[in-house]
């Protein structure tokens, strides 16, 4: 099955309607299967007491508390609607993760075809509860979490009415960008093999690399942040990948995608026709004569490959030449 790719714009727009359709383009010119955003009511999702995390310290105003830059980062309804239709025109699927009961309600009306859980909701019952009741497609962030925490979300998942079919875990680190010895490529292996169920990568690293090892090792979902330019202000940018960055992600996971084969190893079609070029066959390595015997002192192995195999050399070795054999010339029986 083909590798969901997911261009996560997430609030890259800023809050500018007119920033997240440049979004929604540059994801479908990089040839992404999906562009996300993240829908919330601001006083949905964090109290007024609510300080940022230290990478938003880094990225934002640091006066401002996190109620007030989620604020700023909003999409009404309205916007909601216009990048649905924007998605529609450039052929790519919108998908949005909903942080807050109101704005899953505006997502299923508007009409999604499969729903996001972020890594800061696995621990939120009511709403594993509510999506398990859905029947949707789930893919499920799992930064920050133990692997007993995943086991609890995934119980409420089916035991509200998903089944595990419909789950997709993804491995995740909450740090942005993520240090490498952090990322814990395995532990998606460890995820798949535990609970039995599909997997992939959400990536907050820099670059791309990480991302195309995690398609290597079998993910069926890659997500990764973009923007359309770093150096725009706001939380997430210096974490995300450009357009360009982006489009050569989509490439060489298509790539790896398609070099990963079926497992049965056989010549490939395009090789068949180098065989005889650059495997072996037996030669006389001197004139031998009619009658005269095979030997390790007449019989050689050298190129073209389209005579006999030099796996027959026991088979050939101490017959005798039906006919005269000139130097490099084929040896037949």
């Amino acid at each position: 099955m083909k590798i969901l790719i997911i261009a996560e714009a997430g609030v890259n727009h800023n809050g500018d309607l007119g920033i997240a359709e440049r979004l929604v383009d540059a994801a479908a010119s990089a040839e992404a299967d999906c562009v996300k955003f993240q829908s919330f009511i601001a006083s949905h999702l964090a109290s007024a007491r609510a300080s940022k995390a230290e990478y938003q310290l880094r990225t934002t105003d640091s006066s401002e508390t996190q109620l007030q830059m989620l604020k700023r980062l909003e999409l009404n309804r309205d916007a909601h609607v216009a990048l649905i239709g924007r998605c529609r025109e450039k052929g790519i699927e919108f998908l949005s993760t909903a942080f807050d009961p109101p704005s899953l309600d505006l997502l299923l009306e508007l009409g999604i075809d499969r729903i996001k859980i972020p890594s800061g909701e696995i621990t939120n019952l009511p709403a594993l509860r509510r999506i398990g009741t859905i029947g949707l497609p789930v893919l499920m962030s799992t930064g920050m979490a133990t692997l007993g925490e995943i086991e609890a979300a995934l119980s409420v998942l089916e035991a509200s009415g998903m089944p595990r079919a419909s789950i997709t875990v993804l491995q995740c680190t909450t740090e942005y960008p993520t240090p490498m010895p952090e990322v814990n490529l395995r532990a998606m292996l460890t995820m798949r093999d535990a609970f039995g169920v599909s997997v992939g990568y959400s990536d907050h690293t820099e670059g791309i690399e990480v991302a195309v090892a995690a398609a290597a090792l079998g993910a069926s979902v890659i997500e990764k942040h973009f923007t359309l330019d770093r150096n725009l202000p706001g939380p997430d940018h210096k974490a995300s990948l450009d357009p360009d960055e982006l489009h050569a992600m989509v490439l060489a996971i298509r790539n790896v995608e398609a070099a990963m084969g079926d497992g049965i190893k056989r010549p490939g079609p395009s090789e068949c026709k180098n065989m005889p070029i650059a495997r072996k066959s037996l030669v006389a390595s001197r004139l031998i004569l009619a009658g005269e015997a095979f030997s390790a002192e007449n019989v050689a192995v050298k190129r073209p490959g389209n005579g006999l195999s030099p796996m027959r050399w026991d088979e050939v070795i101490g017959r005798r030449a039906s006919r005269d054999f000139a130097a490099d010339e084929l040896i037949d029986l």
